[in-house]
């Protein structure tokens, strides 16, 4: 019985058709949704007396031939890149912080940063980011950077707790044997693990952050929100603000997608460095790689060097 089969049989030629009609009903059920979505959005509509023009209408769209137009909205791009590039950064660095402090042998250490974990993961970004803007006067950019900083970073070091607390305790204990101390496990052996295993869930987070910077719009930074549907739609009129909406999410969703490919490679690349060979006959892949190397180191030193 092959592995495909234990838990369910194979369907049959009945299963198989039936399977094929629901998903071309899915399909058309989908297309005539998408058109009649379409239909109702480009279709003439009366204010006032006035005829206007559909979603659609080329009048709508033709602010986008002119370049000063998207200089602007690249400057846009520009300020919400910015703003979570230098977030995720620090996000990150924060992250690791909290994770070793919260997973502590010390109590005194250990509780004090899990009351703190928990008061800026249960703080909205918003309220964050205008108490950074009114108390400390930062201004509207590091008000944003802050805020995200401070809350993704809470999040992304309970996620490394996470990761470091499902570790075998194999991991620590052939560390030790070594003679590493404490501290040398978990930098050297543990939390290299635990990060690559947690970093799906760091960058679904920081795909959040990314997205957050929009929250921006609120204390004035000129994010790629607030230029197309504030700045550009006060200037333009009202006329313009569904184009100005559409163009707004694309590039949020070409952004975000990026970063989710950029993140899938790294994830395939990391499994890489940890996989040897693959074909058959060839060398299996080592499913705990730092704690093969530990043993080999450790029976290396259990020889003696004349042997």
């Amino acid at each position: 019985m092959s592995n495909a089969n234990v838990l369910f049989d194979a369907p049959g030629p009945r299963a198989r058709t039936l399977s094929r009609v629901l998903s071309v009903i899915a399909a058309l059920a989908v297309a005539g949704g998408l058109l009649w979505m379409f239909l109702v959005l480009n279709a003439p509509k009366e204010s006032g007396g006035i005829t206007l023009p559909g979603m659609f209408d080329e009048s709508r769209w033709d602010i986008f031939l002119d370049p000063e137009v998207w200089t602007f909205i690249g400057q846009g791009v520009w300020n919400t890149l910015r703003a979570a590039l230098v977030a995720s950064v620090l996000a990150v660095a924060l992250g690791v912080v909290l994770s070793l402090l919260r997973s502590a042998r010390n109590p005194w250490i250990r509780i004090p940063t899990a009351v703190v974990i928990e008061f800026f993961r249960g703080m909205p970004v918003l309220l964050m980011m205008l108490f950074i803007l009114l108390v400390f006067a930062t201004g509207d950019y590091w008000a944003v950077v802050a805020a995200l900083a401070i809350y993704n970073g809470a999040l992304i070091g309970e996620a490394l707790r996470a990761g470091l607390a499902a570790l075998p305790r194999g991991q620590r204990e052939a560390a030790l044997s070594l003679g590493m101390r404490q501290l040398q496990s978990k930098m050297l052996v543990e939390f290299p693990q635990a990060f690559r295993q947690m970093l799906p869930i760091i960058v679904a987070q920081l795909v959040v952050l990314l997205k957050d910077t929009s929250l921006g719009f609120i204390v004035g930074y000129p994010e790629l929100l607030r230029t197309t549907m504030n700045n550009l739609g006060s200037f333009f009129g009202n006329r313009y603000l569904f184009p100005l909406w559409v163009v707004t999410f694309l590039i949020y969703l070409v952004m975000n997608l990026s970063l989710s490919w950029f993140a899938r490679w790294l994830a395939r690349r990391g499994d890489r460095r940890y996989r040897t060979g693959g074909k058959a006959g060839g060398p299996q892949p080592v499913e705990d790689p730092t704690q093969g190397l530990l043993v080999t180191e450790a029976r290396a030193e259990a020889r003696g060097p004349g042997t």
